[in-house]
């Protein structure tokens, strides 16, 4: 049951039909992990506490620099040169005492990803490398976790829901992230973001959009981005949505999970 404090915190939440109490006790009852305190992470985790998820974790072996700042709002300047996790840590637990917080102060690799990944309920990656991103979607269909993933380049973005271990309605196994992006550029192909620059409210946006995507996928309402891409271009400021399949050649499926380990990323 939710106390007083959190029926008033929550209200608008409650009132809508969407959501309502039932909704509101699943967020509470919701365990989140979130991959990176940076960009798309500091404005996520921001949206996930103050709507009320229960427990929600960080891993982010990173600490807090200046230049951090421009975008990743959930640091401070007094925070240059702490561990991204305790800075964030210290941020939610003064917006929602109600949250659980959990901070991995540690990298993530092939030995630790999927016995994290068990403790909770769906992931969302906001991670800022290619090999980190497909780490996390294999270990999440290892795990059998749904996944939230966002993306940034310098004027643009995109977003989508990975549950490649469910079946549809179609009783077709979803898609999984290698049957949208079977294989990584080549390196050096695509800049960084210390190379190339970003623009700090488009990670605001992306994050936001993230946190509002695994709400949806907590509480069960709408449509979703499972099969679907969103991507944002920020120079027109147009929204477009991208369908994809399920790719029966592609490495990791339902029906061929040829990748059964992480052994490949040690």
């Amino acid at each position: 049951m939710l106390s007083a404090d959190e029926l008033e915190r929550y209200a608008r939440h409650i009132v809508m039909r969407e959501v309502g109490g039932p909704g509101q006790n699943a967020l509470r009852n919701a365990r989140v992990l979130m991959i990176g305190a940076g960009g798309l992470g500091a404005p996520a985790l921001m949206y996930l506490a103050a709507a009320g998820v229960g427990t929600l974790g960080v891993i982010d072996d990173d600490v807090v620099t200046l230049s951090n700042l421009q975008r990743q709002i959930i640091h401070a300047t007094s925070d240059i040169g702490s561990p991204k996790v305790e800075s964030a840590a210290d941020k939610i637990r003064a917006l929602n005492p109600h949250v659980a917080f959990r901070a991995h102060n540690m990298r993530l690799d092939a030995a630790n990803a999927v016995a994290l990944f068990a403790d909770y309920d769906i992931v969302a990656d906001g991670s800022d490398n290619f090999t980190t991103r497909y780490l996390v979607a294999d270990a999440c269909f290892l795990a059998k976790k749904p996944l939230v993933t966002a993306a940034l380049g310098v004027f643009d973005g995109s977003l989508t829901t990975i549950r490649g271990h469910e079946k549809n309605a179609d009783g077709e196994f979803n898609p999984t992230y290698r049957c949208l992006f079977p294989e990584p550029p080549p390196e050096g192909t695509v800049p960084s973001c210390q190379q190339a620059g970003i623009l700090g409210a488009l990670a605001g946006v992306l994050g936001s959009m993230t946190a509002l995507e695994v709400i949806r996928e907590i509480v069960g309402f709408g449509e979703g981005l499972v099969g679907r891409l969103l991507m944002v271009d920020a120079r027109a400021m147009r929204f477009e949505t991208l369908n994809y399949r399920r790719d029966p050649s592609n490495p990791l499926n339902g029906d061929h999970p040829t990748i059964r380990d992480l052994s490949g990323y040690r």
